[in-house]
C-alpha cells in the first residue's frame, strides 16, 4: 500500500533552473573563484527567502524543534546561506580542490579496515551538511571506491550534474529501480565499494518506517537498509558537517555489523539499525542545526 507522505512533497516541487544554468554557473564559480562566489550567495538566498514561502516555512518548523525556540529571520536566512555554502563548494569538491578545504575526518579507521578486508559497506547519509565533502575525501584514498545509489529519476538529474561539474564522475551513480541494480549493488559490494545512500525521503511512500525525531515521528524509508539486509554489508553512517567558513567535519561512525541470515533476526537487525541512524541524525541536527537541507514539511 502506497502512504501518502509529507517528505513525497519535495518530489513535486517544480525544479529550479536548467541543466545549461547549472553548466554555466560550475564554469563562472570556477572563474571568479570561492571568496568572490560566496559574496553572490547573500543576495541570492536573500531572494530565495522571500520568493520561496513554502521552503521558509518549513524552515521556521524545523528550526523551532531543533533550537527549541521560535526562530528568527535571521535564523532562517543563516539556514539557507548554509545550504548554499554546501551547494557552492560541491563545486570546488568535486573538481578536486579538497586542498583548499580545513577538513577533519573522525572515524577514518573505520574505513581502512572495512576496505583492507575487501568486503565493501553501506554509507548511510542523509541531506545533511555535505555529502560531496566525503566522497571528497574517499577519493583520496587510492582503495576506496565510493557509488551513490539513488531512485533513478533522482540518478538521471545527478549524473547530468555530476557530468557538469566533472564528467569522470557520472559513472559514480548506480540507479535504483531497474531490476539490476540490486545485481549491480551487490557486484560493486563484493569488488570492496562503498555504496553511498541518503537515507531520510521516501519518493513513492511505500516501505516505510516510522521513528520519533525531534520530538515527533517521522517516516523513513527501509530501502537502504533492507539492501544491507539482503547482501549482509555492514552500515556506517557518514556525515559531512559544515563549520562555516573552509572548515568541514567529515564523521564515519559504525552503525550495524553485517545482518544475521535468519530471518527473524534480521527484521529486528532492521529495527535496531533504523533507529541507531536516526538517533545519531538527531544528535547531529543538534549538534550543527543549520546543516539540515529537508525545505518541506518532514512531520506529519
Amino acid at each position: 500500500m502506497t502512504i501518502k507522505t509529507p517528505t513525497q512533497e519535495w518530489i513535486t516541487r517544480r525544479e529550479r533552473g536548467s541543466l545549461n544554468l547549472l553548466t554555466h554557473s560550475v564554469q563562472i564559480a570556477l572563474w571568479m573563484g570561492r571568496p568572490v562566489s560566496r559574496i553572490l550567495l547573500y543576495p541570492i538566498c536573500l531572494y530565495f527567502l522571500i520568493s520561496s514561502p513554502a521552503a521558509t516555512r518549513s524552515s521556521y518548523q524545523y528550526l523551532a524543534r531543533v533550537l527549541g525556540r521560535p526562530p528568527r529571520v535571521r535564523d532562517v536566512f543563516r539556514h539557507f546561506l548554509t545550504f548554499a555554502s554546501c551547494v557552492l563548494d560541491r563545486v570546488f569538491l568535486l573538481n578536486e580542490r579538497c586542498d583548499e578545504y580545513d577538513i577533519h575526518v573522525q572515524g577514518e579507521d573505520i574505513v581502512r579496515e572495512i576496505a583492507e578486508t575487501g568486503g565493501g559497506c553501506i554509507l548511510v547519509g542523509a541531506h545533511f551538511g555535505s555529502f560531496e565533502v566525503t566522497r571528497a575525501i574517499g577519493r583520496q584514498q587510492p582503495d576506496v571506491q565510493i557509488s551513490l545509489l539513488m531512485y533513478e529519476e533522482n540518478a538521471k538529474k545527478i549524473r547530468a550534474a555530476l557530468a557538469a561539474i566533472n564528467p569522470r564522475l557520472e559513472t559514480e551513480v548506480i540507479g535504483l529501480g531497474p531490476l539490476d541494480s540490486l545485481i549491480t549493488v551487490a557486484e560493486r559490494l563484493f569488488a570492496g565499494h562503498f555504496i553511498g545512500v541518503l537515507a531520510d525521503r521516501s519518493v513513492n511512500g511505500k516501505n516505510l518506517a516510522q521513528y520519533n525525531f525531534l520530538g515527533s515521528m517521522a517516516a523513513f524509508p527501509t530501502g537502504p537498509f533492507k539492501i544491507a539486509m539482503l547482501l549482509h554489508a555492514p552500515v556506517v553512517l557518514m556525515i559531512g558537517v559544515y563549520r562555516g567558513g573552509r572548515r568541514y567535519d567529515v564523521i564515519f561512525e559504525r552503525i550495524a555489523k553485517p545482518a544475521p541470515s535468519e530471518r527473524h533476526d534480521g527484521a529486528l537487525w532492521m529495527d535496531r539499525t533504523m533507529r541507531q541512524y536516526v538517533d545519531r541524525l538527531e544528535h547531529y541536527c543538534r549538534d550543527a542545526p543549520f546543516n539540515w537541507f529537508n525545505f518541506f514539511n518532514f512531520w506529519d
